[in-house]
């Protein structure tokens, strides 16, 4: 595991919460130099200079770059179906295509099986005994299931496609090669599948009212955005959201005496947590003054939700966990042409989740310190590798 000093300072966290140093930089350095000269130029950590940077798809491209030979021009063709790597007009055509299926409505049809889900992993972590891990018996095969559900995977193909979505996201290796082709040659014939055969699902949808507009290469790439949005940002929000509300128990007691400001509690934890600590990395098209910095066009710009939603300046009183607090402008979920299109489901789930953990276990409290617990430091998404549970 990764030393915390190991740690870029716009990552780092104690716990849950961000650094001192965070917050100073957010008021007096809100944008400057990546030390570490690695994928970033420059770290922007000032919640307005975020919120700038991503809601301008016109000075800022979100396909990757080439190398520094290149003066930093984006690349292309990017991965297709991966929407954080087009760029208008691209872009545009994709989502107007995706935007439909995952309407508010369409996702409501799936309540009932993300309920059903939930219980049976509920029953789960009850018979593994105490304490049980959340994260191995809950959270991570909740998450993973409604990726199946909405895509329509068999639900018995979840174990191999998780550990084939774990290597893949590893460090690079002969072994991380085999898994990348193993994990696209399964999306390739889950395509096949789902041409010949739609179904209900949202996947289903997309194929029936679009399949004509879209290529079977763009449907892979979405599947594999959905699958691993789904085993690596939703199940550490989930977790991470659990976690935040067994260290504020009075927050879990209120949600269990009123459980309907569940919609504001989890508007609350998605800002609280900011699982994803930086965003996929923006290159700046142009010259571009911000902060009282200039971004030269062909940098690559990387912004820090964490920071944006949870730095304070010094002095000012630490943020804390409200559940009834009236939702604000968090950049959890992103913001501009790039906001989470799965929003609906991941709020629905989470919020699904939550009441059902809550209600079958009004006794849940940690069952290891503080001191024991193990968060994920380096990894794209904040997160924690277990999250022991009593009850």
């Amino acid at each position: 595991m990764a030393n915390s000093h190991d740690v870029p300072v716009y990552k780092r966290r104690d716990g849950l919460d961000p650094v001192p140093e965070l917050g100073r930089l957010s008021v007096e350095t809100p944008v400057f130099r990546d030390g570490a000269a690695g994928v970033y130029d420059w770290i922007v950590v000032g919640g307005e200079e975020v919120r700038a940077v991503l809601g301008d798809a016109e000075r800022f491209s979100t396909r990757p770059r080439r190398g520094r030979a290149d003066h930093g021009r984006p690349n292309s063709p990017p991965d297709p179906g991966n929407l954080l790597m087009y760029d208008p007009p691209e872009h545009t055509r994709l989502r107007q295509l995706l935007a439909p299926v995952f309407t508010m409505r369409r996702v409501r049809r799936m309540e009932p099986a993300v309920a059903r889900i939930v219980a049976e992993r509920l029953d789960v972590l009850e018979r593994a005994g105490r304490p049980a891990d959340l994260m191995r018996h809950f959270a991570r095969p909740v998450c993973g299931l409604v990726g199946c559900a909405v895509l329509g995977m068999p639900r018995d193909d979840l174990p191999e496609l998780s550990r084939m979505a774990d290597v893949r996201a590893a460090a690079r290796s002969p072994r991380q090669a085999a898994a990348r082709k193993a994990f696209n040659a399964y999306m390739a014939r889950l395509i096949a599948r789902k041409r010949r055969d739609p179904g209900d699902d949202l996947l289903g949808a997309l194929i029936r009212e679009h399949g004509a507009d879209v290529t079977d290469k763009e449907l892979e790439g979405i599947c594999a955005s959905v699958i691993a949005g789904e085993l690596e940002n939703a199940s550490e929000m989930l977790g991470l959201a659990v976690l935040a509300l067994l260290r504020h128990p009075e927050q879990a007691a209120a949600l269990r005496e009123r459980p309907e400001m569940m919609p504001h509690a989890v508007e609350e934890l998605l800002r609280y947590v900011s699982v994803v600590p930086v965003v996929s990395p923006r290159t700046a098209l142009v010259d571009v003054p911000l902060g009282g910095e200039v971004i030269k066009a062909g940098e690559a710009v990387g912004c820090s939700v964490f920071a944006a939603n949870r730095s304070r300046p010094p002095g000012e009183s630490a943020d804390g966990l409200d559940v009834s607090r009236e939702p604000g402008r968090h950049l959890a979920l992103g913001h501009g042409i790039h906001f989470c299109l799965g929003a609906a489901l991941a709020r629905m789930q989470l919020g699904i989740a939550l009441s059902g953990l809550l209600e079958r276990f009004p006794g849940l409290r940690l069952g290891a310190g503080p001191d024991e617990l193990r968060f994920r430091l380096l990894a794209p998404q904040h997160g924690i590798e277990t999250l022991p549970v009593q009850w």
